[in-house]
Formats: structure tokens, C-alpha cells, sequence
């Protein structure tokens, strides 16, 4: 962080997701001087946090970290065009986005790193994969991770062609199980529940059971042994659940499955 504090990061839109990688630097120590953030629609929390916003850049900062939907990057990126090619690491959050893209707009010698963040950053619950691309050497990489770092875990890759997947898996995976709660609270509003109440149940055996999922030293299978008692009332639900040609599991591959050539396409235009 000490190369961020003198040269400086600049961040380039503010989101949710921007705003939560934002938050956790600042909160960790991050000298707000040290940061520059362009953004068309800041919120006031920004405008109080104390950020270069909106102002001149840096001619050549640590980091960029680039946050916008990519449906504005073909305006966005050009402009930051003179830091490519240099020292500058430019760090992408932009989903579908692939680091060729980056190298052919700011050139072939920019180090690039992407990430695939998830939404639960905004809880600093989030994990993150990264990738970089030859000129993001081990300190970079390692920059990148202490800095994505401050949202949740972090993880990299072998492969930039795992991105499709970890999409489908961790990126669009919060959607699932958000889902999940909806359809676990309807069916406890079938058996008899209050809306209100079915809904409470649900959203915390989603929440506990992840959280001992995570803590847990066993595996996700040993814990579900661990609460199935023989011919029990889990039993009989996870028999419905874990068929194999209409339950969980393969409509969980079709999901995933779904999102990943979705990543694909929209990857290759």
C-alpha cells in the first residue's frame, strides 16, 4: 500500500462495487489523498470521503482500478490511454471484459489484471478471482490481492478461460441463492407460515448454514450427513432435493452451465 500512498489509485467509476472496494481501503488506512475517483454521479458519502473526485489525474498512478458497466468503457478506457504501456497496473472489475481487450485500447505492454468479484463485497463477504495477464508479475499480482483483499477472500487463476466459470459459479451465484430464500419462504408460506415469518426462517438457515459451511472443518457433505438422521424429516426432503434427474443437482449444472457460455458470448462480442 505504501507504492498506492505515493503515486496514488485512481478508481475509475464508483458503483456498488466500486464503492465497497473504496470503503474498506479508506476504513483500512488508506490516506483518501491518495485517491482519485472519476465518477458522473457521485453519491454524497463519496463527496465527503475526502477523494480527489472527478479531478485531474495523476500522470502515473500505482493503479487503476476500473469499476464502470462495460457498456461505457469504449468511452471511458481511451482517455486513460497515456498510462497504458507503463508502470501503471490497471485493475479490472468490469465483468465479460477480457485483458485483450485492455491491451489492444491502452497497449500490448500494460500490466493487466481482471477480477471477478461477487456482490457480498458490499459485506466484506465477497471472494474475488483474479488473472493477470505477462506484465502483471508477482508483486503486482500481489498488490491486487491485498487490495481486492479488503472485501473478502481472494483467489487466482491458472487459466483466464476459468473466468466464464467463476462467473457462473461466484459471480452470478449470490442470484441463486437469493433465490433460494424466495422459493424456500414460499414453500414454507404452502406448509402454513406467515409471509413474514417464512421468510425470517428462511433468510436465516440460508445465512447460518453458510456461515458453518465456511467455519466448519468438515465438508458441506459431512455436514449434511452430520443433520440427517435415518428416516427422518431431512431425509425425506433431501431425497426430493437429490434426485438426480429432477432434483438439485442437475438443475445447479444447467444453472451454472447457463451463465458460463452467457460469460462467453458476451465475451467474444
Amino acid at each position: 500500500m505504501d507504492m498506492i500512498a505515493k503515486r496514488g489509485l485512481v478508481l475509475l467509476g464508483c458503483g456498488k462495487m466500486g464503492s465497497a472496494m473504496l470503503q474498506g481501503w479508506l476504513a483500512g488506512g488508506l490516506p483518501p489523498a491518495s485517491v482519485w475517483v472519476q465518477d458522473p454521479f457521485p453519491g454524497d458519502w463519496l463527496k465527503a470521503s475526502g477523494v480527489h473526485l472527478n479531478a485531474p489525474l495523476p500522470a502515473s498512478p500505482a493503479v487503476v482500478l476500473v469499476a464502470v458497466k462495460p457498456q461505457i468503457m469504449a468511452e471511458a478506457l481511451p482517455v486513460l490511454k497515456p498510462m497504458g504501456n507503463g508502470d501503471t497496473l490497471f485493475l479490472s472489475v468490469a465483468a465479460g471484459i477480457a485483458i485483450s481487450h485492455y491491451e489492444s485500447v491502452l497497449g500490448a505492454e500494460t500490466p493487466v489484471i481482471r477480477a471477478m468479484p461477487n456482490t457480498p463485497a458490499a459485506v466484506g463477504k465477497g471472494i474475488t478471482a483474479i488473472i493477470g495477464n505477462a506484465r502483471a508479475d508477482a508483486a503486482r499480482m500481489d498488490l491486487a490481492q491485498s487490495l481486492l483483499s479488503a472485501v473478502g477472500q481472494v483467489v487466482r487463476l491458472e487459466d483466464e478461460r476459468q473466468m466464464d466459470a467463476v462467473t457462473g459459479v461466484s459471480g452470478s451465484g449470490p442470484a441463486y441463492v437469493f433465490h433460494m430464500i424466495e422459493t424456500l419462504a414460499a414453500a414454507g408460506e404452502a406448509q402454513g407460515l406467515s409471509p413474514d415469518l417464512a421468510m425470517a426462517l428462511a433468510k436465516a438457515t440460508v445465512a447460518g448454514a453458510g456461515a458453518l459451511a465456511e467455519s466448519a472443518a468438515e465438508s458441506p457433505a459431512q455436514l449434511r450427513v452430520n443433520v440427517t438422521s435415518p428416516n427422518g424429516t431431512t431425509q425425506a426432503g433431501l431425497e426430493v432435493l437429490m434426485d438426480e434427474t429432477a432434483g438439485l443437482p442437475p438443475l445447479i449444472r444447467r444453472t451454472v452451465a447457463a451463465a458460463a457460455d452467457r460469460s462467453r458470448e458476451l465475451a467474444n462480442g
